[in-house]
């Protein structure tokens, strides 16, 4: 998921968004409002509009630009769900606010990659070489799990998704993990042997995620699964025939195909 940044709405823009979703029960059980983030999210989402009109369900998709109205509207009733987080954060917003929402099905992840630096393969790994990380918490154990993963290094049992590099046990190359704000790291390509990067810092450093990666998170890995973009509803509606509709959508073959044809591998459909 793309970096939270508060941006508001207009008032007129929240005004007309809100003002326009009075009314429930008959009819509307046949609509399913989504609020969304622009991109991939709603761009998914109309996708999925022409399957879901066979299933006899009209999708009205609305476009927020922060990351805190979409979960409003869900909790107040005004939309049905929400398409543009991921699991940390919808657990972090429900203690924070303490809104009540659930889960319903998770659809695509953001996967964090290896990619060259002044090296163009893992194969090339040497003594000393330096590899440039994000340093905030959550990135930086995703890095380093991805290094994990790539055997590069070895990190302590348990230390998971919250992993730093005080956790590195075994450090076969001694490595020297150079850590940055994650906006900083596509910037020392020219100084370190390789940088770990989530997909859009990659995009925007002018990797394509699919053909410049060295290795990206599967998935099923720890990460992928903990960081899967999920349709989220108010708890008690996951189960409702329209929510189910949307997700089997969602999570069909022909969505996975358009997610794996237009986005480069920045975004991978989620098992």
């Amino acid at each position: 998921m793309k970096k939270f940044l508060a941006v508001l709405l207009t008032g007129a823009a929240v005004a007309g968004v809100l003002g326009g979703c009075a009314g429930k029960g008959g009819a509307d059980d046949k609509v399913i409002k989504v609020a969304a983030s622009a991109t991939p999210h709603a761009e998914i989402l109309e996708q999925a509009k022409p399957a879901l009109e066979e299933k006899g369900y009209q999708l009205e998709v609305t476009i927020f630009d922060d990351y805190v109205q979409p979960n409003e509207v869900v909790e107040s009733g005004d939309f049905d769900a929400n398409y543009f987080q991921h699991i940390p954060y919808l657990d972090s917003f429900n203690a924070e606010k303490g809104t009540h929402l659930v889960n319903a099905g998770g659809i695509h992840y953001e996967p964090f990659g290896i990619y060259p630096g002044t090296k163009s393969s893992l194969g090339d790994v040497a003594e000393g070489d330096s590899i440039a990380v994000p340093n905030d918490t959550t990135n930086e154990a995703r890095a380093l799990l991805l290094l994990q993963d790539n055997g590069l290094i070895t990190l302590k049992d348990g230390a998971g998704l919250e992993a730093t590099v005080n956790d590195i046990v075994e450090n076969t190359y001694n490595l020297e993990i150079v850590e940055l704000e994650a906006a900083q790291v596509p910037r020392v390509v020219d100084e370190v042997a390789f940088v770990v990067l989530n997909g859009n810092y990659a995009l925007e450093a002018g990797y394509s995620v699919a053909k410049d990666a060295l290795a990206y998170e599967s998935s099923d890995s720890e990460a992928a699964k903990t960081y899967v973009n999920v349709i989220a509803v108010k708890e008690g509606s996951e189960g409702a025939d329209k929510i189910k509709a949307l997700v089997e959508v969602l999570k069909s073959d022909a969505i996975k195909s358009y997610i794996t044809e237009n986005y480069d591998g920045a975004v991978i459909p989620f098992a």
